[in-house]
């Protein structure tokens, strides 16, 4: 599974990531033609340096200076442009992730549709993407499979729900 660095605060990895975090953040800004803000700049970075799904009370956390309403703009704005994905929990919490790991072949860049599974920790509640699932057209495959030709999926959301690494022990 995961062998980084265990993070410093939850969902955070070690801090010596985040240059990288902020460079990157700023590049995908610019190469979706999104307008480079602060709010924005600093949204995406976390999500990037996260090791999980962060709901908007996370962030607004992370960020106590920041207004709620340009978080909230921010997250919306990076959902739009496909540098994010939105994951709607049962809890009926809506937390965000980073989907460069899901980037085409355009130097990981921007995000396509978010096609791939998450794992939430009944526990905790906290939210993992499941990017080593491998093709995301094996879910599509298994789509037309079961169902037969002429289904189209457009969004995928496939949840597998048990107990985190830390919760389990």
């Amino acid at each position: 599974m995961n062998t980084k660095a265990k993070p410093t605060s939850p969902g955070r990895r070690r801090t010596d990531d985040r240059p990288n975090a902020a460079l990157l953040a700023e590049a995908q800004l610019r190469g979706a033609a999104v307008r480079v803000t602060s709010a924005r700049l600093k949204v995406l970075a976390a999500l990037l340096e996260a090791q999980r799904a962060l709901s908007h009370q996370d962030v607004q956390e992370a960020f106590a200076d920041m207004d709620r309403v340009t978080l909230y703009r921010a997250l919306d704005c990076l959902t739009d442009a496909g540098l994010a994905h939105k994951i709607a929990g049962d809890d009926r919490i809506f937390r965000y992730s980073a989907g460069t790991e899901h980037g085409a072949d355009n130097g990981g860049l921007l995000a396509p549709h978010h096609q791939h599974g998450h794992f939430k920790c009944t526990r905790c509640a906290r939210v993992f993407c499941l990017d080593s699932f491998g093709d995301p057209g094996l879910l599509e495959d298994a789509l037309q499979a079961s169902l037969g030709k002429g289904f189209q999926g457009h969004d995928i959301e496939f949840t597998i729900k048990g107990w985190c690494a830390d919760c389990a022990h």
